[in-house]
């Protein structure tokens, strides 16, 4: 399961057409983030990303996050 939130994280970067380099610096620059891939690599492989930061990350990226109730069944 671990590394289905990794790639899909890393899919979002790749789909951008940007690397985990520039997100790194996006997110630095505007968030206070350290500037170093390897703690951003480390946090999904761990699943260790808060929730303040997946919003932070999405924004970088270009995206918003947004909670859809789901359908009952």
């Amino acid at each position: 399961m671990k590394s289905n939130l990794r790639n899909e994280i890393k899919a979002y970067i790749v789909r951008q057409g940007i690397t985990m380099q520039e997100v790194v610096d996006v997110l630095s620059d505007v968030y206070g983030w350290s500037d170093s891939v390897s703690n951003l690599s480390n946090k999904l492989q761990r699943e260790s990303l808060r929730y303040k930061e997946a919003v932070q990350l999405a924004d970088a990226l270009g995206y918003d996050i947004q909670w859809v109730r789901r359908k009952a069944d």
